[in-house]
């Protein structure tokens, strides 16, 4: 199970600003868990939360989560409201952290932030905004050339449920091959970290993943990997959702501004990487992160597989839902109130431009 990284420094100021805010509320009798704005009457029209704790992973597939930290877009969008994060590396463990209040919003994949949406009957989650289709493939050694010849082999996912894990299996049964959710059947499925799973098939104890970029990119370009399916073939036009902006459904309730505001530097951030320095940003977030840039060449090859939107592709979601059911990954139930672009929305329509769909899912 993926656990929280430590803080980091923007963490450890924020905890700082909290106790400072928490202070002075002691000594003027005002809360300090939320800053709001009061008309001349002294009533209060809106409330900004004072901390938000937001998730994401190191791909990027996540790109906009990067490059809005590293260029403080987030920040800047936000105000006064601060900015917690932490990185995670499959959906399955961000999505048990933002059920247990552990964070407040999530850049997360589609398939976990379903399952968690019918197991709750509709009460933990709202999707606000889009965030990147694309970029996810089974890359293999180039010895496998065919799907007969996955039979007997070990193929890694991130995690078991995660966006991809369930992609995978789905296409297995459609190619008529058996798996178990417990291991097992004609090849076996090997929920692994992207990291270990690179190094495991580097050290031929792997046979391949089905995982998100930018891993594809280092399996083929470090481990010499062959892709044997680019899942944008499996889909009308190319697109499917990879990653979508997730927040709490009890956040957003108690912080509707905030969430504007969120989302709006999600949105500032995607606009950014149209920018010829966002691979730069991208790269610099992740050595903050990891310890480590990528290669420059890596990042490129990701940046061609991958495209950015606030548009969610929320019509893409019951194919999604019907994909994770026939694996045994899904949750039965109406994925209606799943999305709330109202917020996104708003934004749009101050800028002139056209509502983003919610499928009928709104």
């Amino acid at each position: 199970m993926t656990s929280l990284h430590p803080p980091s420094r923007r963490s450890l100021r924020a905890a700082a600003a909290l106790l400072v805010a928490a202070s002075l509320g002691a000594l003027t009798g005002c809360a300090g868990a939320s800053a709001a704005s009061s008309t001349a009457s002294g009533t209060a029209t809106s409330t900004l939360a004072a901390t938000i704790r937001v998730g994401y992973f190191d791909n990027v597939t996540h790109a906009p989560a990067l490059v809005g930290l590293r260029d403080g877009l987030l920040e800047k969008a936000l105000g006064r409201t601060e900015l917690k994060t932490s990185q995670f590396n499959a959906g399955p463990a961000e999505i048990e952290a933002l059920s247990a209040g552990a964070i407040d919003a999530a850049y997360i994949g589609p398939s976990p932030a379903i399952n968690s949406y019918l197991k709750s009957a509709g009460q933990s989650l709202k999707i606000v905004s889009g965030v990147a289709t694309g970029g996810a493939a089974l890359v293999v050694k180039p010895s496998i050339t065919s799907v007969a010849q996955l039979k007997g082999t070990t193929i890694a996912t991130p995690q078991l449920g995660n966006t991809q894990d369930v992609a995978f299996r789905y296409w297995l049964t459609q190619k008529g091959l058996h798996t178990s959710l417990t291991g097992g059947g004609d090849l076996t499925i090997a929920p692994t970290d992207n990291a270990q799973a690179l190094t495991l098939f580097q050290a031929g104890k792997l046979d391949g993943a089905w995982v998100p970029e930018p891993w594809v990119s280092r399996f083929v370009l470090d481990g010499k990997a062959s892709v044997l399916v680019d899942e944008a073939k499996l889909w009308p036009g190319g697109r499917f959702p990879t990653t979508v902006l997730a927040v709490s459904s009890s956040f957003l309730k108690a912080h509707p501004e905030t969430v504007k505001a969120l989302v709006k530097g999600n949105a500032d951030a995607i606009a950014a990487l149209q920018k010829p320095s966002a691979a730069a940003s991208i790269n610099a977030q992740l050595k903050a992160d990891t310890g480590k840039a990528l290669p420059d060449a890596v990042v490129a090859r990701s940046l061609e597989h991958v495209s950015f939107s606030v548009d969610p592709d929320a019509s893409a979601f019951p194919a999604l839902l019907s994909h994770a059911s026939a694996v045994g990954l899904g949750t039965k139930g109406s994925l209606k109130g799943l999305f709330d672009l109202s917020a996104l929305n708003a934004l749009r329509k101050a800028a002139a431009k056209p509502a983003v769909s919610a499928g009928g899912l709104g």
